[in-house]
């Protein structure tokens, strides 16, 4: 009787537990992680990422290195109850493998669209069981984004740049900072391009960009401003003569996250003043 009566009480403490809402939480992917704050859950994350840049709490998290290459050993170190990865997070065999020794791993939609952003803000606070406070966040980007609409566009032609391996990659389409270059009515010179790819200084100077983005990090990794307009292929384009380089938080154009009205109004105005000279 005494062992049957401890299987049930042992059964009903796994049961509490899994029913009690998640606590302990690691995020892989920096919008996820920043949607998260957003619904004012910070508090229950236990680690996220290298993607997770904002807030500046988020940086101070532990980190279980890249999403797109999820150490497995590294995520189970800070016991989590819940995972919550970007659908673009993995590889897919460190995910299961999180699954199978029994962490609960809830993938979320992140495709560069304002839709895959609802949906992303939903699937999150429906696994933080906050969904009433997901509703409030989906409505208040689509308030937001009616502003920046009204926001008038420069039709640009940009070039956006990243520079994580010394030598410079554009955003080409079914980019997250492509799509934010459209809806902030710039034309993307790379547009026939898909995905991230290398440019040589030759084929820089020959897409003659009106104006180029560039992420602070890389910027950073490029010797500052000057340093940054100064690279081969940089150098000969009317954008860096006319100092029509705009610098961009990396998270803000890459991620497409619920910050998204604040890039577009961001990169409008700033657009709108490069073209001015």
């Amino acid at each position: 009787m005494k062992t049957w009566l401890a299987v049930v009480a042992g059964w009903m403490l796994v049961a509490g537990a899994q029913a009690a809402p998640p606590a302990r939480v690691v995020t892989l992917g920096g919008s996820v992680t920043e949607i998260v704050y957003g619904l004012g859950q910070g508090e229950r994350l236990v680690g996220d990422d290298q993607s997770s840049l904002y807030p500046e709490a988020a940086t101070r998290l532990p980190r279980v290195g890249y999403y797109r290459a999820v150490p497995v050993e590294g995520v189970l170190a800070l016991q989590p109850d819940l995972v919550l990865a970007s659908e673009q997070a993995g590889p897919a065999e460190a995910l299961k493998r999180l699954g199978d020794v029994g962490v609960r791993v809830v993938s979320v939609p992140d495709a560069p669209s304002v839709a895959s952003l609802n949906a992303r803000i939903r699937a999150v606070a429906a696994a933080l069981e906050v969904a009433p406070a997901g509703e409030q966040m989906v409505a208040d980007v689509a308030r937001e984004l009616v502003r920046a609409e009204a926001v008038p566009a420069t039709r640009a032609r940009a070039l956006l740049l990243i520079n994580r391996t010394g030598t410079p990659q554009g955003a080409g389409h079914d980019t997250a900072a492509a799509e934010v270059m459209r809806l902030a009515g710039l034309a993307n010179v790379l547009d026939a391009q898909q995905g991230y790819k290398s440019l040589s200084p030759e084929a820089i100077g020959a897409l003659a960009p009106d104006l180029i983005i560039v992420t602070r990090a890389s910027l950073q990794a490029s010797g500052g401003l000057e340093g940054f307009a100064r690279l081969p292929g940089i150098a000969v384009t009317q954008a860096a003569a006319k100092q029509r380089i705009i610098v961009m938080d990396d998270l803000l154009i890459l991620g497409l996250g619920p910050r998204l009205p604040q890039a577009l109004m961001q990169l409008k105005q700033e657009a709108a003043h490069a073209m001015a000279r």
